[in-house]
């Protein structure tokens, strides 16, 4: 085995672990205990993928961003919320953030943080409000994707809304065995689709686990989403599949690169200077154990980068949104 791939090999096993840490209960009820000292401890680190704890903030380093020509999407962190008041209270924050001027081009979010755990018809309902909303300033919505017992109801809710929302688009991940059989019951042409490898432990009875293989479905279920219409958003950090996609023209094909904020920003920045479209998937919010456990598993070298991060108390590090861009 050469010293790349082996380095790839440990890359995929430390991802793994991360994914595992992000969905142990037990880590996330430590997260969640008032006064927690696992949130104290990882926020210095946090603060590099989740650009700020307040919506006033948020918006402000947008406008960053937004100067050094990059699109921009918006989502407020917090995933699996069955609390009917907290819900409403996720819904609120969109609606407030769609206020404001200028309007941000795209939300994404969870729909288990918009009601699906406690009613998929809740989580419908509340997609519509706000991606009527979104409409009315020019905005387009982007639905996340979920574990994978979620993704029909998900996958449900879009193709229901989808007859009467224009500007709403779906992420699809492409680690999942059904992903291309997916694509024939789903509204493609003229919609935004984001193609993700995929962020959940899932086993292989359901899903690719992360290496070439999953590297050629990805480029194979791009190529159909263009050929199919779609406005493609090639959403990765993984620069060799990158650069595979730039040698086929398939990077010319797609509408745009998105990456997640404070994962890769030089690898986003050089595809920029290049000439490409290139989006920058921002998060704010207090919510953000799962939110950092899978960035750092997108990119596993980046835990280095938080261990610095909390050794130095770079509690900057997040906000310091023109470093790297």
């Amino acid at each position: 085995m050469t010293s790349a791939m082996s380095q790839r090999v440990l890359h995929e096993a430390a991802g793994k672990g991360l994914r595992l840490l992000a969905a142990d209960e037990r880590c996330r009820d430590a997260f969640t205990t008032p006064g927690s000292v696992l949130q104290d401890i990882l926020s210095p680190a946090a603060r590099r993928y989740v650009l700020a704890a307040s919506r006033d903030e948020f918006l402000a380093h947008l406008e960053t961003l937004r100067a050094k020509s990059y699109r921009t999407t918006v989502e407020f962190v917090g995933e699996e919320n069955s609390d009917p008041a907290e819900i409403e209270r996720v819904v609120g924050e969109y609606l407030a953030v769609l206020a404001h001027e200028p309007v941000p081009g795209q939300l994404g979010f969870d729909l288990s943080n918009l009601g699906l755990a406690f009613s998929p018809d809740l989580a419908r309902k509340n997609t519509a409000r706000i991606a009527g909303a979104a409409a009315a300033r020019g905005g387009e919505v982007v639905l996340s994707m979920e574990r994978a017992p979620a993704v029909d109801e998900v996958l449900d809710v879009y193709r229901e809304l989808a007859a009467d929302h224009a500007n709403l688009g779906v992420t699809l991940q492409a680690y999942l065995h059904r992903t291309e059989r997916d694509l024939g019951s789903l509204p493609l042409e003229g919609r935004r689709i984001r193609l993700v490898k995929g962020a959940f432990c899932e086993n292989s009875e359901t899903a690719l686990g992360r290496g070439p293989a999953l590297d050629r479905r990805y480029l194979q279920l791009a190529g159909e989403l263009v050929d199919r219409g779609a406005r493609l958003s090639l959403a990765t950090q993984d620069a060799a599949l990158l650069a595979e996609a730039k040698e086929s023209g398939l990077l010319d094909r797609a509408d745009e690169i998105e990456m997640l904020h404070g994962v890769r920003p030089g690898l986003l920045r050089s595809y920029r200077e290049a000439g490409h479209a290139c989006r920058v998937y921002a998060t704010y919010g207090e919510n953000w154990w799962l939110h950092l456990l899978h960035r750092l598993a997108e990119h596993p070298p980046m835990v280095l980068t938080a261990l610095a991060d909390i050794a130095e108390h770079h509690r900057d590090a997040g906000r310091t949104v023109g470093g790297g861009y």
